[in-house]
């Protein structure tokens, strides 16, 4: 059991350290996921940014995913539930399009004007408090291979076994420091696991964004005094 999503993600840096450089793109999936990758991002001195997935909730079972959205225009369904629960296209594009909308007020308010960071060719490591059906990271895998990273790393503290081995086949690395064949509820493999507010993730990010620009500014006085 973690103590919470700051030691979850500082447990999930030593994982992580001989696989990646600090040349890595550290990417959190909100909300939950941002405490996670932050601690992360700043255990290997890499850059952060956000991610932002929205689960498609079954009508009438919401926490229930019938799928995800990601940016970038991607979708993920899980066909075999729609079918079951016999949702219509109607009320799956119903849900897509609210969502779709809430994805985009989220990327505004979590960048602040901020541009994306920049994915093509680079080391990128996804990350989320835990996996259980991988709905929302599986949308941001497929997002992400669009940009052409040169590896596509998954990682989380926790995941369902199932869910870890499916993933394999996905990323080109999959991360957990724990993988229970019966998982339950994220949550209950975290001593404190309060609700992370937007707020919240606006704030780490902004932290880390100054973080980044106060090294390369310190990196480049260093650079000078060298060349004297």
């Amino acid at each position: 059991m973690f103590r919470n999503r700051s030691d979850a993600g500082r447990i999930l840096a030593e994982q992580l350290r001989p696989m990646v450089s600090r040349m890595a793109l550290i990417l959190g999936l909100p909300r939950g996921g941002i405490p996670v990758a932050f601690e992360v991002a700043r255990a290997l001195g890499a850059e952060l940014d956000v991610c932002v997935v929205r689960k498609l909730g079954t009508p009438g079972e919401e926490e229930l995913a019938m799928g995800a959205i990601a940016s970038g225009g991607v979708r993920v369904l899980n066909q075999d539930l729609i079918d079951y629960w016999r949702i219509s296209d109607e009320q799956l594009e119903r849900v897509t399009s609210r969502e779709r909308e809430e994805l985009e007020r989220r990327e505004r308010l979590y960048r602040e004007g901020r541009p994306a960071a920049h994915v093509h060719g680079r080391t990128v490591v996804l990350v989320d408090d835990g996996l259980a059906t991988g709905a929302s990271m599986l949308a941001a895998c497929r997002a992400l291979r669009t940009q052409e990273p040169a590896r596509l790393l998954v990682a989380a503290p926790v995941a369902a076994r199932q869910t870890w081995s499916e993933f394999r086949e996905e990323a080109d690395e999959v991360v957990c420091a724990a993988t229970p064949r019966t998982l339950g509820a994220v949550g209950l493999w975290y001593e404190e696991f309060r609700q992370v507010t937007d707020e919240d993730v606006r704030q780490l990010l902004e932290q880390a964004a100054h973080n980044t620009l106060a090294e390369a500014a310190g990196a480049g006085v260093a650079q000078a005094a060298s060349r004297r």
